[in-house]
């Protein structure tokens, strides 16, 4: 039930305080009188408790003692008139008590003048949900007992996690011994761990020993454990005994692999306490799985900095080939480097090769949100995750004014009946020690505030930001602060940490309410368990961290993220060095949603063994339901939560399935643009049968064709949701199947009718029969005008045709630059040597291009261009580096100023030269004629113009611009004029 709004406001003589309904229990009640914070006289014979204007509460003066004292009797007085007692009193933030009430004792008191507001104080017990219970797996009727057990759940299945490796020790992952003898337990041969799999395949794992890592580390649960460690470095890894210890072997130095491993596959039912706080049992998704950890990432030698810690290419390349040389089932890939710029790198094609052996890959799309293009692991192959929030621990920051806001927390006192931190409320800005910067202060940083300005008993606002977030509660500690509470500046996660003092993390919607008060004379707060608002904190929400799609690289034809699936404050095994004891925490993070996923899967292999890839991520993405925005209604953005939230309580039974493979990518790949050869036919990335429907760029109708495999009998029959001002049509529009294994084929067709030009128009496209629903999303982006992206001519007379197919009906004003010629800079040198070269670019420029051309096409060139400040010192920086032999840079409206180029030979045979063609776009070059000047456009037909030049200067290369209306689109124009022949 909902508890009414507290408030300090007393409420009118003629009203009184209500609650939807009332029931036997433990109630808040919240009476008129100001609290000790906020009571500035009136009564006869007490004075003044309220802190003067530029002052601080002291809570030890004798008038504050008095006041209290009278807070308290008429509290007794008001629980008398119903025959109850009070329980615990809140006298110093806010003036409230709990009693013990019958329903009518309820009734009765909620009547009284002077009481303003009563509560249900079970609010205040609220406690975490585990992502096992919040995804349906736990309890009668569950998932776990639909497949014969939690002791089951999973059974003859591998997870391979690619991560900082693991904890052997901890009961998450505590198993027997192995033995040497063939059997349904894995065993011993030679150095090998055997163990044969559910679909019927042999599992053939390593447990490499190294520091604080044995073979006795090694059980029948963790079957593998191996590290990588020659592109990191072995000479770079952090020492044993600094920070969280970092160790030449298998074994956890960071937390990171054991928490995702745990989440995952961890053991049924273990104890897990945080910084002394029992809470109860946890589980692994799928229990009876086995582990294999491939350590692919390290701490750096500064354990005060994660700057230098990391996962090299090579290393993820060994970890991804030996877990599937190994035989793994499912692979969990918890990393990421930002925003995705391509769907087929290098980690892609390694995971390519991984699912074409029938791996299932859950990757993590990164905690780079909110904001739009942020997301990583974007190729169809991977199943990419997002973050999703499940009910937390929850503390209430109630402030003087009577403003109450819940966020998380686990180290406000949880006891029943406990006394509140309250304080004197104080923003950080206002204590900072006189060498750190304002920054810093407001961050709490570790030794930005001032001991001498922290009054007793104050509780201090720090911004979440930049630094760790226990380490902002440790530093209000080592100045004498009671508590803190910490404040996202942009949405994000709020996360229920093990902080030094009593803590409350708040999201960003109650941020600038918090600090406005807080900067005002004689605040306080009070932070209390439970929430005790009448906000409800709405659940599953797509992170604020969590990165968005859409992906911009290859077309933008594939939809990420997939899916959602909880990475708010889960709670999972973490590190610890060998002998100490075993270690839990709270983790938030897509890093924690992705083990979600990839546990999903093994249960899913547990009970069809010889599923393939695609047929896991399409029964887990047609089966997801919408997440929800803050205020409850539905998240439908495709862009955020991908098809939904997983929901395993339906993926058993899809319904239909979108099944692809090796063949399918590899037509995927020749479609946008790469040479596979003459034996793969190339398809429209569009076209590539998954369960989510995407079209980057339309200025016509466009129709995409998919073919399902139905796993039952029926008639399905399509509806579209969404697709604001799309016409979208399914044919056919119904598909009957006989039984399941059947196939059919239909397509969906996009045309555009009012959807705005250069935006996204989102919807769903649900099949149903019957209770069964197959839902899978939509996308679709119809923009102004495609054209192409370069044209190139020749001569210092000439013209080039350009194609371009409008979005739309109605004239489109072509513009241009003009043609702007390339300085060129020339140097040689050999294997190592790097030539530098500053260059202006000038105001106004509408694009810069910084060409390396190699006069030896074996060498491998690399090109770094630096962004230089007044002083000459770098402030950004653009590179390319392939192993070709040229690189190109382009900025778009770059910057004016001073610019560093760097040519670096990174190998040649001898010395090898180049010319480095600096170009600067700029107004005013030579002319650039256009016919015709203005497009009669017509939606989606293609039309051409002509843009041509002439008196260029010869031996010289140009570079212009083609701009088309307002739409930010553009065709770069170059021309290489060549030497002028001879009459």
């Amino acid at each position: 039930m909902l508890a009414a709004p507290m408030t300090s406001t007393a409420a009118p003589a003629d009203r009184a305080a209500s609650v939807a309904s009332f029931e036997d229990g433990r109630y808040v009640v919240l009476l008129a009188d100001d609290a000790v914070a906020t009571y500035e006289g009136g009564v006869a014979g007490l004075a003044r408790t309220a802190p003067k204007k530029g002052e601080q509460l002291d809570s030890n003066r004798s008038a504050v003692a008095k006041y209290r004292q009278y807070l308290k009797q008429q509290q007794s007085e008001i629980a008398a008139t119903v025959d109850a007692a009070v329980g615990a009193s809140y006298t110093t933030a806010v003036n409230a008590f709990t009693a013990d009430l019958t329903a009518a004792q309820a009734a009765k008191l909620a009547a009284q003048r002077g009481v303003v507001a009563m509560a249900p104080d079970e609010l205040l017990k609220i406690t975490s949900v585990p992502g096992t219970e919040f995804l349906g797996l736990e309890g009668p009727g569950g998932v776990w007992e639909q497949v014969g057990g939690a002791e089951t759940a999973g059974e003859g299945i591998v997870i391979g996690v690619l991560d900082t490796g693991i904890a052997p020790e901890n009961p998450s992952f505590a198993g027997d011994k192995l033995g040497k003898s063939p059997g349904d337990a894995p065993y011993r041969k030679g150095t090998s761990i055997m163990f044969e799999k559910a679909d019927g395949g042999m599992f053939a794992g390593v447990c490499q020993t190294g520091t604080q890592f044995s073979v006795d580390d090694c059980s029948t649960k963790v079957i593998g454990a191996r590290y990588f460690v020659d592109g990191f470095g072995s000479k770079n890894i952090g020492s044993v005994k600094t920070g969280p210890g970092e160790f030449l072997s298998p074994r956890d130095g960071d937390g990171h692999g054991s928490h995702t491993a745990g989440t995952a596959a961890g053991n049924h039912l273990v104890e897990a306490s945080v910084s002394g706080i029992d809470f109860g049992t946890i589980s692994g998704v799928a229990p009876a799985a086995k582990i294999a950890a491939y350590k692919v990432c390290w701490n750096g030698k500064d354990a005060a900095s994660t700057a230098d810690d990391g996962c090299a290419t090579s290393d993820l390349l060994a970890g991804i080939d030996a877990a599937t040389a190994d035989g793994v089932d499912v692979i969990n890939y918890s990393i990421g480097g930002g925003a995705a710029d391509s769907t087929v790198s290098i980690i892609d094609q390694a995971f390519l090769g991984a699912a074409a052996a029938g791996i299932f890959v859950s990757a993590s799309a990164g905690n780079s949100g909110p904001d739009a293009s942020t997301l990583d692991n974007a190729s169809p192959w991977i199943t990419t995750v997002a973050a999703s929030t499940i009910p937390s621990y929850e503390a209430t920051a109630t402030l003087g004014d009577g403003q109450a806001f819940a966020g998380a927390s686990i180290t406000v006192d949880m006891t029943e009946g406990a006394e509140p931190t309250t304080g004197a409320l104080v923003l950080s800005d206002v204590l900072g020690a006189a060498t750190a910067t304002a920054a810093d202060v407001k961050l709490c940083a570790p030794n930005s505030l001032d001991a001498s300005k922290v009054a007793a008993g104050t509780i201090i606002v720090c911004d979440r930001g930049v630094y760790d977030r226990v380490a902002k509660s440790a530093e209000v500690a080592r100045v004498g602060g009671i508590g803190m509470i910490m404040v996202n500046v942009t949405p994000g996660s709020v996360d229920a940490d093990a902080h030094s003092v009593p803590s409350i993390h708040l999201n960003s919607q109650y941020r600038d309410a918090v600090r406005a008060y807080a900067a005002t004379p004689g605040a306080t707060a009070s932070l209390a368990f439970g929430n005790s608002t009448d906000v409800v904190t709405a659940v599953p929400q797509v992170a604020g961290f969590s990165s968005r799609g859409p992906v911009l690289a290859d077309g933008s034809d594939i939809l990420k993220p997939d899916i959602s699936a909880p990475g708010v404050g889960i709670l999972a095994a973490t590190s610890h060095r060998e002998g100490n004891a075993p270690t839990f925490n709270f983790l938030s993070g897509t890093s924690m949603a992705a083990p979600h996923i990839a546990g999903l899967a093994l249960l899913y292999l547990g009970e069809r063994p010889n599923a393939t890839p695609a047929e896991v991520k399409s029964a887990l993405m047609t089966t997801a339901y919408d997440t929800k925005k803050v205020d409850g209604s539905p998240m439908t953005d495709p862009f955020t939560q991908g098809a939904g939230h997983a929901d395993p309580t339906r993926f058993f039974e899809p319904g239909l399935l979108y099944l692809n493979g090796l063949g399918d990518w590899y037509s995927y790949i020749e479609g946008i643009g790469y040479e596979l050869g003459d034996s793969v036919d190339p398809v429209d990335a569009s076209d590539l049968n998954l369960a989510s429907l995407t079209v980057g760029e339309m200025t016509a109708p466009q129709t995409l064709t998919r073919t399902v495999t139905s796993t039952q009998a029926g008639t399905f029959t399509a509806s579209v949701q969404g697709m604001a001002g799309m016409d979208v049509t399914v044919e056919p529009s119904t598909l009957s199947f006989g039984a399941a294994g059947e196939t059919a084929t239909f397509t969906v067709t996009f045309a555009r009718t009012t959807a705005p030009l250069d935006a996204y128009a989102t919807g769903s496209l649900t099949w149903t029969a019957g209770e069964t629903t197959v839902r899978s999303p939509l996308a679709a982006k119809p923009v102004t005008i495609i054209a192409a992206a370069e044209v190139a001519g020749e001569g210092v007379d000439g013209s080039v045709e350009i194609s371009v197919t409008p979005g739309g009906t109605g004239d489109i004003a072509l513009s241009t630059t003009g043609l702007s010629a390339g300085e060129v800079l020339s140097g040689s040198g050999a294997t190592g040597f790097t030539g530098e070269y500053t260059v202006e670019v000038p105001e106004g420029a509408a694009m810069a291009r910084f060409d390396l051309d190699s006069l030896d096409d074996t060498a491998d060139l690399d090109l770094i261009v630096y962004q230089l400040d007044e002083t000459g010192t770098p402030i950004a920086v653009w590179s390319s580096a392939t192993g070709a032999a040229d690189e190109r840079v382009d900025l778009v409206a770059p910057e004016a100023g001073q610019y560093l180029v760097l040519a670096d030979v990174y190998s040649a045979s001898g010395t090898v030269g180049w010319d480095l063609t600096v170009t600067s776009v700029v107004p005013g070059g030579a002319e650039l004629a256009l016919d015709p000047a203005v497009l009669a456009g017509e939606q989606g037909i293609p039309t051409t113009y002509t843009a041509s030049w002439s008196g260029l200067e010869p031996d010289s290369s140009y570079l212009g611009l083609v701009n088309y209306g307002e739409t930010g689109a553009f065709t770069v124009v170059t021309v290489d004029t060549g030497v002028v022949p001879t009459p």
